[in-house]
């Protein structure tokens, strides 16, 4: 593979144009990595804008009023994003997530949904489509995602507390108009939703058991994620991490668990049910219980960088092929080839020294 250095924004990330051998085997479906991981979900970044301003994602003190976010003309076109989508699933993807930045805030999104949601995996069924949002545009945007096939949402929420939700986005967003956004996709069928809260050890670890409390029994799943030294800009140190075995403990004595198996193999979310019949929570535990055995996700980035890890410093640039002329067979082979060679196991060799490297930036690859 050939390299060279892609400025972006402030910082500078290396990319790699991937080969396209002419003798590559031709997709089956069952691709696997060096560690036998099979290629299962994509995760795509629709954009690098976000209106938030999150402490341990885009804090301010870096994504700033002078940040250069990339230009219009660097994003994939939806039509390309799509191509790059049907040679994915060629290979055994069967669940694409829309993620950001903020992805409501890419213009005509519902477009993209209704171009993906119309794919049929290499079994024939639908395509798991689904989008991870911060709520705060859900409120106007949920019936015309549905309408255009959506199927799921995933929102952001880090405390039910207003006052710690505020100091969290950093702009001031009130936490109600979040939960406006959830019954808004709950009443457009967008069920059930997951809720995600990052957990900051002494920022906001009180607001577990209430957020427990506010989901349970109301049919959405509230997955409990351990603060991750993503990217180079949120700070992140051991300390500020709240185990995800404390957080079972603390919403076990309030309302007791039972622990329950994965939806399916590689999900990375352990899955707790309440005792009482009211539902069921995840925790994500990326530093204390490493799960890059089981991985199965690649992510896309806003201009069609290929990412093989949430931690990755470097890419492949899927759109140098796009643009260059790349056929479809040419733009299989090269992801095919990307994956073959992959042997990322980030958290399970975590360590002082890793977590200080240079690494994408969450919000350029989505979570």
């Amino acid at each position: 593979m050939t390299e060279r250095i892609i400025p972006i924004a402030d910082l500078r990330y290396q990319a790699r144009v991937p080969e396209a051998p002419a003798d590559a085997p031709p997709a089956t479906g069952l691709l696997a990595d060096r560690r036998g991981r099979r290629l299962h979900d994509l995760r795509i970044s629709v954009t690098d804008r976000c209106n938030f301003r999150c402490t341990y994602c885009m804090p301010k003190s870096v994504f700033d009023r002078d940040y250069a976010f990339l230009p219009q003309s660097s994003l994939l076109t939806f039509e390309e994003i799509e191509r790059v989508v049907r040679a994915f699933v060629a290979h055994g993807v069967e669940k694409v997530r829309l993620t950001g930045g903020e992805p409501l805030l890419r213009k005509n999104v519902e477009r993209l949904v209704e171009r993906l949601a119309a794919m049929r995996t290499a079994a024939g069924e639908p395509l798991d489509l689904t989008l991870t949002t911060n709520g705060s545009l859900l409120g106007r945007k949920a019936r015309a995602l549905r309408e255009a096939g959506l199927r799921r949402v995933t929102v952001s929420l880090d405390a039910m507390d207003d006052t710690v939700f505020r100091q969290m986005n950093d702009v001031d967003f009130p936490v109600a108009d979040v939960l406006a956004g959830i019954e808004a996709a709950d009443a457009a069928g967008l069920r059930p939703l997951k809720i995600n809260m990052v957990v900051r050890k002494g920022v906001n670890d009180h607001e577990i058991v209430p957020m427990a409390r506010h989901f349970r029994g109301s049919g959405h799943i509230v997955r409990f994620i351990e603060f991750m030294d993503v990217g180079a800009s949120n700070g992140w140190q051991m300390d500020d991490v709240l185990p995800s075995a404390e957080v079972v403990r603390r919403i076990h004595e309030a309302f007791p668990l039972e622990q329950i198996d994965p939806n399916y193999p590689g999900e990375v979310a352990e899955r707790w049910r309440y005792a009482d019949g009211a539902g069921e929570i995840g925790v994500i535990s990326s530093v204390t219980q490493p799960f890059c055995g089981d991985c199965t996700r690649a992510r896309l980035s806003t201009e069609g960088r290929v990412y093989t890890c949430l931690f990755a410093d470097s890419g492949h640039d899927l759109r140098a092929l796009l643009r260059g002329g790349a056929d479809d067979r040419s733009l299989e082979a090269a992801i095919g080839t990307i994956w073959r060679a992959r042997d990322d196991r980030y958290s399970e060799i975590r360590s002082a020294a890793t977590a200080g490297l240079r690494k994408i930036e969450m919000s350029y690859i989505g979570g």
